[in-house]
């Protein structure tokens, strides 16, 4: 019996997981550890991911909450080192690029408890971001590398990762969505819950969906401020949903710029459930974000997207599918908009590997893997 461990951190990595685990149940011989490290900043939320894409409930549950990068970083090595030596895993299985993935790569290696990356790769060459530390440091540790799209094996490359370690094998992410499609809740009824009219969607130019998170759009007040701005004058010309990141909220009445919204059409709702959201994006005009995970589902979705940011680590995206780089450009944001509801704007068209079964993919490459890493290790100790 082989016992994989896997990590969930954030809300994308719910994604992520669920169909690998789903898949492998498949695989025989195989005991499947499931750890949640808290760095989700909605635990309720989070439980309500496991739910709604059929996972099992955690088995280790580290509760490291949210913090600097550092303590955060910190407390999740210190707590997942734990779990490693109780539980002796064969392979730790780590998704995405938050501090969680990097954080139990580290431990898993110094322990040398071999790490598969899932959605290796991916590079948008701006080192600011957090999240690209995480991703450059994991790939560089790791001793299987199974990647979303073939340029991913380029980035590696160059980093100096041989090629016996990367496998393009599609992407997860975009399993959960076509299994989970004909689920998603109706954006009226996601309204309604939240006491609004279902009204506000029937206007002949439809609705528009913004997502914003990242600490270059919200964490400043200039840069939230001019992001604001663009959001206002998009609704001018239609209406849009929000679903507000906590940090992006506090912001906006930290630095009192919420007066910017009032009787502008766009409805603030609370973070939203993935069936919620799916609902959402899949119904939108257009897509306003700068969420990397959002870029790849409006692509499947064919939903024209608009990424306020200078770069992208998903070029893919860009280069195949439905979206466009416009970072904080207001009249190349606006053009844009009109164009889209002037055409349809851009529809893109989806990746290769992109056809549901990527978890599938990682399944059957474990399924030969593991035994024969164990007939490895046992001819390196006779």
């Amino acid at each position: 019996m082989k016992t994989i461990l896997h990590v969930v951190g954030a809300r994308p990595n719910y994604m992520k997981i669920a169909p690998l685990m789903d898949a492998l149940r498949a695989v025989p011989d195989v005991r499947q550890i499931l750890v949640n490290t808290g760095q989700h900043y909605d635990e309720a939320m989070a439980k309500g991911f496991i739910r709604e894409l059929s996972l099992p409930m955690p088995d280790r549950d580290l509760e490291v909450g949210s913090a600097s990068h550092a303590v955060q970083t910190a407390n999740v090595m210190i707590r997942f080192e734990q779990v490693c030596l109780e539980e002796r895993p064969d392979l730790v299985v780590v998704v995405g690029d938050v501090n969680s993935t990097m954080a139990a790569t580290l431990v898993a290696a110094k322990l040398l408890i071999p790490v598969a990356h899932v959605e290796a790769g991916l590079r948008s060459f701006d080192r600011e971001m957090p999240e690209e530390i995480n991703r450059i440091l994991t790939d560089q540790i790791a001793d299987l590398l199974y990647t979303t799209e073939r340029a991913a094996a380029d980035n590696l490359a160059r980093e100096g990762v041989s090629s016996e370690r990367i496998h393009f094998v599609g992407n997860v992410m975009i399993d959960s969505l076509l299994r989970h499609r004909h689920r998603a809740v109706p954006p009226a009824e996601t309204l309604a819950r939240e006491g609004l009219p279902a009204g506000f969607l029937d206007g002949p130019g439809g609705f528009g969906v913004v997502t914003l998170h990242r600490p270059s759009n919200v964490d400043e007040p200039a840069s939230l401020r001019e992001s604001l701005a663009i959001l206002c004058a998009v609704a001018a010309r239609l209406p849009l949903i929000w679903p507000v990141h906590p940090r992006a909220r506090s912001n906006i009445e930290r630095f009192g710029l919420a007066p910017m919204l009032s009787g502008v059409p766009i409805v603030l709702l609370e973070p939203q459930g993935y069936l919620e959201m799916l609902g959402l994006l899949a119904n939108a005009r257009v897509v306003l974000t700068d969420s990397g995970g959002i870029q790849e589902e409006t692509t499947s979705l064919a939903v024209p997207c608009l990424t306020l940011r200078d770069n992208t680590e998903r070029p893919i995206t860009v280069e195949q599918g439905t979206n466009t780089l416009v970072g904080r450009n207001r009249e190349r944001v606006l053009e844009s908009v009109d164009e889209i509801l002037a055409t349809g704007g851009k529809r893109g068209r989806v990746p290769e590997l992109w056809d549901g079964h990527a978890a599938e993919r990682i399944a059957q490459h474990l399924a030969g893997w593991l035994p024969r890493r164990e007939r490895t290790r046992e001819a390196i100790h006779t």
